[in-house]
Order: structure tokens, then C-alpha cells, then sequence
């Protein structure tokens, strides 16, 4: 899974990811977690047609943990913080915004906690040593929030969530989780944030078209 990243700063993704519009300022963090605001970048079409604006390329805060469109309450206990690339386009909670509102949440990188033998933890920082800035595949999701909700970042009425695109991991990093983020490479960012790309079969092919990333492990907590 990845439970716990780094968010890079606004200037590094603008540049790492070819921004056109900043919708939310964004500030450098090496311990995000769930719940709290992340930045991500997508074409929002729903977003474009309610600024009256054409779709463009932005940036923009979401709350980690991805709230499903259709859902009638908030809960605060529902984190679909991950989605399974296995099954992201067939379960309700992914499947539409799979389709139709793919995300790239820039990091840093990611953190993991090994268990030893002793059963202690020792955190990893995996990251690219070659790339500052790395794109995780994501979604997002607008939900209306109810009257009399009072819930931090919210606009409008509105609330973006997101959530990250996980896989089994690669056997060199195997040893310490077993579930890694997708890494979007720069040479396939286009088309991941496509929003005319909509079927279901051609999304899945993109998805499993990946490669996979060359990450290396570092023994680092948060800080």
C-alpha cells in the first residue's frame, strides 16, 4: 500500500508536470497523511465547466482518501486511501473515476515500515534516485457535501478526494511491503490525464501498459 508520502513543492511539480493553472497553493511536506490535503494534477472537465473555463492542465488540493460521488454521508472511517490496479475499474467505488477522472499525485516518494524478525519496524523512504519529483497514478472524485457539513476543504459546496493506484510490488522491494504505488512515467503523463480516454478496455490496457519503476529504498522515517 502506501499509507504515507512526500509532497514535492508548488514549483516542482508545476515544472515536473507542465502546469497551466494553480487552483490551490501547495507546500512542500515530507510526512502527508491520509486525510490530510494533498496536491494532484488532472484536466478537470467538471471542474473547467463550473469555473466557465476551458479544460486545461492544473493543480489542484485533494483530500487523501477518496469519497465516492454516490455516497449519502460522509464517514470518516471509510479511507480508500488505495485502489487495486486489479480491480480498480470493477469495483463502484473506483470504477467510474477510473474512467473518467484520473489524477496524478506528485511525490517526493513513499514511506514503508519493514517488521523484523523482532517484530520491531524500520521505515523506508523508496524513492527515484535520478527523478525529484515522481507521479503516482490516482483518482479523483467531486462530492457534494450536505448541507450543514463542515468539512476542511471544502469549496463551494464541493469536496475533491483522492485516492492512489496501488500494484503487487516489484520483488527487490517485495521484502519490505508487498503493494506498491503505480508510477506514471513523464513519456505516458498525456494520455493518463486524457479525459476523452473513457473506455473501460483501453483504460485497463494503459494501466497495465505501466512499467514499472526503478525505486530505491532508504532507511528514513518522516519527518
Amino acid at each position: 500500500m502506501c499509507g504515507r508520502l512526500a509532497g514535492p513543492g508548488e514549483r516542482e511539480i508545476i515544472d515536473a508536470f507542465d502546469v497551466r493553472v494553480v487552483t490551490t497553493r501547495i507546500t512542500e511536506s515530507w510526512d502527508v497523511r491520509p486525510t490530510q490535503q494533498v496536491g494532484i494534477v488532472v484536466e478537470d472537465t467538471a471542474a473547467a465547466a463550473r469555473e466557465s473555463r476551458d479544460v486545461t492542465r492544473e493543480l489542484r488540493a485533494a483530500r487523501w482518501g477518496l469519497i465516492p460521488y454516490w455516497s449519502k454521508a460522509f464517514d470518516k472511517r471509510l479511507l480508500l486511501i488505495n485502489a487495486r490496479s486489479e480491480t480498480v475499474l470493477s469495483k463502484p467505488s473506483f470504477r467510474v473515476a477510473a474512467r473518467q477522472r484520473r489524477a496524478i499525485v506528485p511525490a517526493s516518494g513513499y514511506y514503508e515500515w519493514q517488521t523484523n524478525p523482532d517484530r520491531t519496524k524500520t521505515p523506508f523512504f523508496l524513492h527515484d534516485p535520478d527523478a525529484a519529483v515522481i507521479g503516482f497514478a490516482g483518482l479523483y472524485e467531486w462530492w457534494r457535501v450536505p448541507d450543514g457539513t463542515l468539512l476542511p476543504g471544502a469549496d463551494d459546496g464541493w469536496l475533491c478526494s483522492t485516492t492512489i493506484i496501488t500494484k503487487p510490488a516489484l520483488d527487490c522491494l517485495g521484502h519490505i511491503h508487498d503493494r506498491m504505488p503505480v508510477v506514471i512515467p513523464a513519456a505516458m503523463t498525456d494520455i493518463w490525464l486524457d479525459p476523452q480516454l473513457t473506455d473501460t478496455d483501453e483504460v485497463d490496457m494503459l494501466l497495465h501498459s505501466v512499467p514499472d519503476p526503478v525505486l530505491v529504498p532508504t532507511p528514513r522515517a518522516p519527518k
